[in-house]
């Protein structure tokens, strides 16, 4: 785990990921009196086979066998093997999920129902606004200090995947969102605001924790009808892509802003674009149907 934390710059939420992966195939070995020394190909095969017949997500069973090999690749580079049994492994294939963003509407329905009475509801709106506005990932959301707003040149400095850092622009609804919440009446109401860094606090003036995000995000849909299930924080950020696309911005662009190491993953959203194109037309067009 360390390895890859340091060596491979992974994210402390992969790192747990590939941890509770590599357990499990631990503990398969271990019912079946396999090690690491004893496996053979076949047994991979079994394994991960396996996990497709509990109707796991392809996705799942791919990062399952990123971490597997991982880790035996790591063994093998450290000397406590000599040779990696999944060399010759054949890797699984994700499938390419199409994210659901919301519609415009229903993004700006929701930020426009936050209230402003309570210092809870203005970082609830500046929060909101910046997942929306930024397409940050909840992990950076969380991250941001008070010494990464910059709002002479209207920026975000956000620390990515890997500590990789990016400037995003702050927006007007964004910069007004977060003036409101660091003038009084806003943060500094929160319990020892003084003591933390961190731009977003809970109620008790700790850090706010990506769990507490998602809370937030589902009281404030519930309180204008969109089910819990349709929003999250990762949906803020395919919103984001996916609307800007739609209003002509350029993929390399988005691929900025969102932090994509590569520009294919971006390209999801454009295909995202025109499942929506096809959508409208097969609905409004008087031909589309023959």
């Amino acid at each position: 785990m360390t390895w890859l934390t340091i060596e491979k710059g992974r994210s402390p939420a992969t790192t747990e990921a590939y941890r509770r992966d590599i357990a499990r195939f631990c503990e398969w070995m271990l019912r079946r009196d396999l090690t690491v020394e004893t496996l053979r190909e076949g047994a991979f095969e079994e394994y991960f086979n396996g996990l497709r017949g509990e109707h796991q997500a392809e996705s799942t069973v791919v990062r399952s066998m990123s971490a597997v090999r991982g880790w035996f690749g790591f063994m093998v580079d450290e000397g406590h093997l000599q040779a990696d049994p999944t060399a010759r492994l054949r890797g699984g294939r994700r499938g390419r999920t199409l994210p659901k963003p919301l519609d415009e509407d229903e993004v700006i329905g929701l930020l426009d129902s936050v209230p402003s009475f309570t210092p809870i509801d203005i970082r609830d709106r500046a929060l909101l606004e910046l997942l929306y506005g930024t397409g940050a990932r909840v992990s950076e959301a969380v991250g941001i200090s008070l010494e990464d707003l910059d709002f002479d040149e209207e920026l975000i400095l956000v620390t990515g995947k890997g500590s990789k850092q990016r400037l995003v622009p702050m927006g007007a609804a964004l910069g007004a969102a977060l003036g409101d919440y660091l003038n009084a009446g806003g943060r500094s109401e929160l319990p020892d605001a003084h003591r933390s860094a961190r731009l977003f606090l809970n109620s008790r003036g700790g850090p706010l924790s990506r769990q507490g995000v998602d809370l937030i995000i589902h009281k404030r849909a519930l309180a204008v009808g969109i089910d819990r299930t349709r929003i999250s924080a990762h949906v803020f950020r395919h919103s984001c892509a996916t609307h800007m696309l739609a209003h002509g911005a350029d993929i390399r662009v988005v691929q900025e802003l969102l932090g994509h190491a590569s520009i294919a993953t971006t390209q999801i959203y454009t295909a995202v674009s025109v499942t929506s194109l096809q959508r409208e037309y097969r609905n409004a067009h008087p031909r589309a149907h023959g």
